[in-house]
């Protein structure tokens, strides 16, 4: 080798060591309680939505009382009101306020009383046809999606144009002709009318459930149904989380559950879609074993990457970070977000990007020693 060769050989090899030095891990920021009181239940953020307007960020959660159920369950009072509420931070996760949507659609203060956003099968009208199209893009635009049983009934839409203080709906979702559809917010906006939506139906024999995707191109008055997403499961696939990588091309991963008693199987799946949502092929297992199962929460960094966190119902009962470099094909071992968690009953989690490029993560949870479930977010650098 001459010298001119052995010269471009060193270069090469600082520059290949100079970028993996400049490779950061992902790291905890800050760990802050959203909403949290003795005596009281606060949890799955997954089921109603987290939506960003630069530093303003808005959650959605469920409160309730608490009630000692044992580690196999949900410590909620179902004999007592669950009230759907929200909480606001204008800081980018930093400090937040809860609020109390009324019946009327308004907030009240922390100190009101609370009604109006209960569970709908108590308090909520029934709900309407969309007439008059739904603006997607609009620049305070936030939209959810609400189910009333996990096997039959109506689910409902309900959207903002003003960043969640107050709130149009409830809509009637498209059953498309099947048994029930448990629809929660996993959609993707394409346009000022048009919209993807991911959700999940009853199977055929009315147990929970299937994913599908649909879209509108008209604000919401007409839906088409496009496919489920694989064939109908024995046990089943539910709670999607979906991203666009391209014009066509959409990934998606969904809550998983196979097999019964001690050969029970909870992980979480990978689909991948070239025609946008007319049809998906498997990609793989993006997390093995989720413990007694939770759903995802997936989006695209600013860097390409994709995110992926969830809840691990095992021990260490702890909330994760996956990444994809290559559009879901492959993920990276976990990165721990929190963990000590007291039990099973903890995750749901709803993750966004901040403007800054720090993660703010939303979740349930309670910790060892204290039996009350929280809500929580942790800011954290998702490294390089």
């Amino acid at each position: 080798m001459n010298l001119r060769a052995l010269a471009l050989l060193c270069c090469c090899l600082v520059l290949i060591n100079s970028s993996i030095a400049a490779a950061a891990d992902p790291k905890v920021v800050k760990k802050v309680k959203v909403y949290g009181k003795d005596g009281e239940f606060a949890g799955w953020p997954a089921n109603h939505g987290m939506w960003i307007w630069g530093d303003e960020i808005l959650v959605g959660f469920s409160i309730g009382q608490h009630k000692n159920l044992g580690e196999e369950k949900h410590n909620i009072d179902r004999e007592k009101p669950e009230y759907h509420v929200l909480a606001r931070s204008l800081d980018g996760g930093e400090t937040w306020k809860t609020e109390y949507p009324n019946d009327k659609g308004m907030l009240i203060n922390e100190g009101g009383m609370r009604h109006g956003t209960n569970d709908p099968r108590h308090t909520e009208p029934k709900p309407a046809k969309i007439a008059e199209s739904i603006n997607f893009t609009h620049p305070d635009f936030c939209m959810t999606l609400r189910f009333q049983t996990i096997h039959e009934g109506q689910s409902r839409l309900y959207y903002s144009y003003d960043r969640g203080h107050t709130w149009k709906g409830p809509f009637a979702v498209p059953s498309f002709g099947l048994p029930g559809i448990m629809a929660r917010p996993d959609y993707i906006v394409n346009g000022p009318k048009d919209c993807h939506f991911f959700l999940t139906a009853s199977k055929s024999n009315k147990k929970e459930g299937r994913v599908f995707s649909a879209r509108t191109t008209d604000g919401g008055q007409n839906w088409e149904f496009l496919s489920f997403v694989g064939p109908e499961p024995h046990g089943f696939s539910i709670m999607p989380s979906t991203v666009r990588l391209s014009d066509n091309e959409l990934v998606m991963t969904t809550r998983r559950r196979e097999g019964f008693g001690k050969k029970k199987h909870r992980y979480i799946d990978t689909w991948k879609s070239m025609d946008n949502g007319k049809s998906w092929n498997y990609l793989n297992r993006a997390v093995e074993d989720v413990g007694e199962g939770n759903p995802p929460s997936m989006l695209k960094l600013q860097d390409g990457r994709l995110c992926m966190t969830y809840g691990d119902r095992k021990e260490p009962f702890a909330i994760y970070a996956k990444f994809s470099s290559d559009g879901g094909e492959s993920w990276s071992e976990p990165f721990k977000i929190d963990g000590n968690g007291g039990g099973r009953d903890l995750g749901y989690t709803r993750t966004l990007q901040r403007p800054d490029g720090k993660m703010v993560t939303a979740y349930y949870i309670h910790y060892k020693g204290d039996p009350y479930r929280k809500l929580m977010v942790t800011i954290w650098d998702p490294g390089t």
